[in-house]
């Protein structure tokens, strides 16, 4: 007895392809940023930074945080959700020790249609900075900024739903730097 698609090579290629498709559309709406092509930078650093927190690890610290302290309370309800919290940032002691190519495969990363730029600060003496969020059924999935000063880069990438709003509040705090994302509604010490 032949199978089915023996007898409707029609139908075997309908399914590799719609197995094909799938599989692409679950890598394309992964937020993950490949951060691995920057490591030959750490050598001429002066400071190196590189955070990896995955989903079981933000889930092992927010069981650490105090729900008694208010700002530990805050940081838990933050990380609620996140999948992961990957950070690389270089710091120099001068300045072109990082190429125009090295920005380029993190950004090579960041193209529609699952990336969208939120913002794109230009300075010619401060340097660039970029943020953007992945979209899916028009929900953030995930968070990547992207930071090239003079004598710094640092690239954030954030996976799982994020509240903008909220996540200025976690600068400073499980090795994301100060992004300076100023939040909308104010703070009690700014009142």
């Amino acid at each position: 007895m032949k199978s089915l698609f023996q007898t409707c090579p029609r139908t075997a290629v309908l399914v590799a392809l719609l197995l094909t498709t799938s599989a692409l559309t679950v890598r394309a709406q992964d937020p993950r940023i490949q951060l691995t092509a920057l490591d030959h930078l750490s050598p001429r650093a002066s400071e190196t930074v590189d955070v990896n927190i995955d989903e079981r690890l933000i889930q092992l610290a927010a069981k650490l945080f105090n729900e008694k302290d208010e700002d530990e309370a805050q940081i838990k309800k933050l990380v609620a959700g996140l999948k992961g919290i990957y950070v690389k940032s270089f710091e120099f002691d001068s300045d072109n020790q990082y190429s125009s190519a090295d920005i380029e495969s993190i950004k090579s990363q960041l193209r529609e249609p699952v990336w969208t730029r939120l913002v794109n600060v230009t300075s010619k003496r401060e340097g660039n900075v970029e943020v953007y969020v992945s979209l899916v059924g028009g929900n953030i999935n995930g968070l990547t900024v992207l930071s090239a000063e003079p004598k710094e880069l640092t690239v954030v990438n954030i996976i799982g739903p994020v509240d903008l709003e909220k996540l200025a509040r976690l600068e400073g705090n499980l090795g994301i730097p100060n992004l300076g994302i100023k939040s909308s509604k104010k703070n009690k010490d700014d009142q």
